[in-house]
């Protein structure tokens, strides 16, 4: 089974920066939100972040667009999760078509009621896509363990 799922937002003036669009960190909140409740429908209970990696932000988002929020879990380990998030937008007052606007990876912990890490379902891939996808967050989990061993050891030498 692959868990995804979508989410709408509609941002107002409120969430703009100086140069009038909408800020990135008010996307991130978003993309790390989204990508919190996929990962507890997944593993049946709360989950936090443990990294957020691989965010590109494409194109500029402005009040008057509709952002749409993706998410999907790609990989699943014994307590960890990754989560695949695309953010699109469209115009809410045009028919045309969305616009990629940001893409990130994002690892979730399951966690207990004591904040322990917990055991999470297997990611059962259905589809060559879902497998891709798992093929792939594997090469990105031994990139995460490899960098995070390395700057651990270099913490040790200051």
């Amino acid at each position: 089974m692959c868990v995804r799922d979508p989410a709408v937002w509609f941002p107002d003036q409120h969430h703009t920066n100086l140069m009038g669009t909408v800020h990135g960190g008010r996307i991130l909140n978003l993309i790390d939100s989204v990508a919190g409740v996929v990962a507890a429908r997944h593993s049946d209970g709360p989950a936090v972040t443990a990294a957020i990696d691989e965010t590109a932000f494409l194109r500029a988002v402005r009040v008057g667009d509709v952002v749409h929020v993706d998410a999907r879990i790609t990989w699943a380990g014994r307590s960890a999760m990754e989560v695949a998030v695309k953010v699109t937008a469209d115009r809410w007052d045009r028919a045309v078509p969305p616009t990629d606007v940001a893409t990130a990876h994002l690892v979730m912990v399951a966690i207990d009621d004591d904040g322990q890490p917990r055991t999470v379902p297997p990611l059962l891939p259905e589809t060559d896509g879902d497998r891709r996808r798992y093929r792939e967050a594997e090469i990105r989990r031994k990139h995460r363990l490899a960098l995070r061993r390395a700057l651990l050891d270099g913490a040790e030498d200051d």
